[in-house]
């Protein structure tokens, strides 16, 4: 049988591959067909990331006598291709929480029934399966679409564990294989990353046995950063969702752990949870990939541009708290967690762009790839999602940058313009540009918009827009 790899680049406590199991010896397989490719190319570091992964997973599927199968091509025809050549009738793979990945999916799945051979979909990326928590919904409709009560049935179900069986064999004459993915393919270089399923372990270990216990804080304070950092592992499947939490929950078990501490881990596995909210989000909803959850918010006159569009992308807004994150994910591919509500909540209300071209933008930079995960948090903050929030969150982020980065430390640590400036925490005032000896000509711009206005005015807009909304429902229930 064949074993179709994409988001689940390792062996150990896999879904998809136990079920695979059961169904004889299993030809492990990756297809880099056009969709992946292109996607992939988006982010010269993901792209590094990922190939770094497919070569770990290679290595330790040679250590047990096989080797990845990789072919390049259309993911339909190449598979079905492979399935007749070593006489194949089970393909197997781990589902998808991204539209157009499940549409894809729908259709292999589809197409491969069709010409007689069983497709078998398994939920692997998350810790709960969606359709687990959807059995234990009271109200009616599909899945979860408030996170509170979500969170509450999901603490209570019982993490599954899918460690490697001994009856899981891997054939040993597999066909050829084309070359290894390399970064060069997908316009990027070769970087250390460190994206293996080892390192990810270790990188488990470590925070749940020391930064975890700080974890309320740490994530909150961006110069203080001691988060799990394993969102790029999670999202290509060098961890499994559920290895975290049962490790988490055990955690939070040590009956020598003060309180504190336990409500940092709890705080922990409640983020966790949320990123289950959202993938179970997308999977009973995919048409939020294109529009909002909210139907109210569809036609809102989100801008497409603005004319500080661009100083947003480069970190230029004048504002520093925003700047510094942005200037954070380009180099490094990453963002602190309370950054990123500032710096989006800035395009969506303080430029009033719209969430999508925000989501593109960061998708160019990530390492990670969790496209229902980034669609849920960004609609979340634009007011347009899952959050049920009477008004929108409108963050300020000179509030933000004093209460969170009060001494200016994570701000200095990406805008070097401001290295050597008192106050940091503060836009620049006046029309007299800053220029710092140690650094020539380099100047850091004033505010690109009045924050206090820019809030009023959306307020006024989204006010003006629900009355709209709330009108047109009463007269549609009152004819």
């Amino acid at each position: 049988m064949l074993f179709r790899f994409f988001r689940d680049l390792r062996l150990d406590d896999h879904a998809s591959l136990a079920a695979a199991a059961e169904h004889g010896e299993i030809l492990p397989v990756l297809v880099l067909d056009e969709a992946l490719r292109e996607h992939i190319s988006r982010s010269p570091r993901r792209a590094a990331f990922y190939c770094e992964a497919v070569a770990a997973l290679d290595e330790a599927l040679r250590a047990r006598g096989t080797q990845l199968i990789v072919r390049r091509g259309p993911l339909v025809t190449t598979l079905l291709a492979l399935a007749k050549d070593t006489g194949s009738s089970t393909v197997v793979w781990g589902a998808s929480y991204d539209a157009r990945a499940m549409e894809v999916e729908r259709d292999l799945q589809s197409r491969l029934e069709e010409r007689g051979l069983r497709a078998l979909l398994v939920h692997d990326s998350s810790a709960i399966p969606p359709e687990e928590t959807a059995m234990e919904k009271s109200s009616a409709g599909e899945g979860y679409r408030a996170l509170v009560p979500y969170v509450e049935k999901w603490r209570a179900l019982e993490v599954g564990s899918f460690e490697a069986p001994l009856f899981m064999r891997f054939a040993s004459d597999a066909p050829l294989s084309e070359p290894l993915p390399a970064p060069e393919e997908f316009g990027s270089s070769q970087m250390q990353l460190g994206a293996t399923p080892e390192k990810a372990s270790q990188q488990l270990a470590h925070f749940l046995g020391v930064d975890a216990l700080q974890y309320s804080v740490a994530a909150n304070v961006p110069a203080d950063d001691r988060t799990s950092h394993l969102s790029a592992h999670l999202s290509m499947g060098t961890i499994a969702a559920r290895t975290v939490v049962r490790e988490t929950k055990r955690r939070i078990d040590d009956p020598f752990l003060l309180t504190e501490e336990k409500a940092s881990l709890k705080r922990y596995l409640r983020a966790l949870a949320q990123r289950d909210f959202f993938l179970q989000l997308m999977w009973f909803n995919p048409h939020i990939a294109k529009e909002p959850l909210q139907e109210k918010m569809r036609t809102f006159p989100f801008a497409k541009s603005h004319p500080a569009l661009d100083a947003w992308k480069a970190g230029r807004t004048g504002f520093p708290i925003v700047d510094a994150g942005i200037r954070q994910l380009h180099a490094t591919g990453w963002m602190h967690p309370r950054v990123r509500s500032i710096a989006a909540s800035f395009l969506c209300f303080d430029l009033g762009v719209d969430w999508k071209v925000g989501l593109a933008e960061w998708d160019r930079h990530f390492i990670e790839d969790d496209p229902a995960l980034s669609t849920g948090n960004w609609q979340w903050i634009a007011g347009v999602g899952a959050d049920l929030a009477a008004y929108p969150r409108i963050y300020n982020p000179t509030k933000q940058a004093r209460r969170f980065d009060a001494q200016g430390i994570y701000v200095r640590r990406y805008i070097p313009e401001l290295a050597n400036r008192f106050n940091v925490v503060q836009p620049r005032g006046g029309h007299a540009a800053l220029e710092l000896p140690l650094f020539g000509a380099d100047t850091y711009p004033e505010p690109v918009v009045d924050h206090e206005k820019a809030a009023r005015d959306f307020l006024a807009r989204y006010n003006s827009w629900t009355a709209i909304d709330r009108g047109a429902s009463a007269r549609q229930s009152n004819p």
